[in-house]
This record gives structure tokens, sequence and C-alpha cells, in this order.
């Protein structure tokens, strides 16, 4: 199956949810390319960024899963589809 690459972010508002929100990241963990956190403590909320090389139904429905969190919001950015693979 075709995979793409895409760079899903993250807002945590509800740091209750972070828990089940990694959770989910584990179960999807075989399409993480890698990850990056940053904790805003003076607004207490989180930023994440996960960088994934999947299928669309399954960033999409890993996304869905992710903002259907309380305080949890998730958007995808795909690639283009037709991006010739280049090291830069």
């Amino acid at each position: 199956m075709a995979t793409r690459v895409a760079l899903i972010g993250i807002v945590v508002e509800n740091l209750e949810s972070v828990e089940k929100l990694n959770a989910i990241l584990h179960q999807y963990g075989e399409y993480i390319i890698g990850r990056m956190g940053i904790p805003y403590r003076e607004r207490r909320m989180s930023i994440i960024s996960v960088a994934v090389d999947a299928p669309e139904d399954v960033i999409s429905a890993m996304a869905g899963r992710l903002g259907m969190l309380p305080g949890v919001s998730a958007k995808i950015i795909y690639a283009k589809k037709d991006s010739p693979p280049t090291m830069a």
C-alpha cells in the first residue's frame, strides 16, 4: 500500500489528556518517523509535532483519534504526492 509523508501538529490544552495521547502515539509507533514536544508552561499547554510515513487512512485515523481527546487539537500537513525523494 502506498504511503505518504505528513506532519501532524498537535496542541494540548488539557494536560490530563497527555497519557491517552501518548498511548495513541504508541499504537501508531511503526509509522512515526520522529516527534518533538514543546511545553509552554506559561500557558499550561504543550505543542507537539509528529512526522509520519503511513497510508493516508492511517494518518487520518491517528489525527482523528488525537483530536477527539478533550482539550487536544490535531491538524495534518501532507507532503506533495509527486515529490521525488531528494537529499538536501
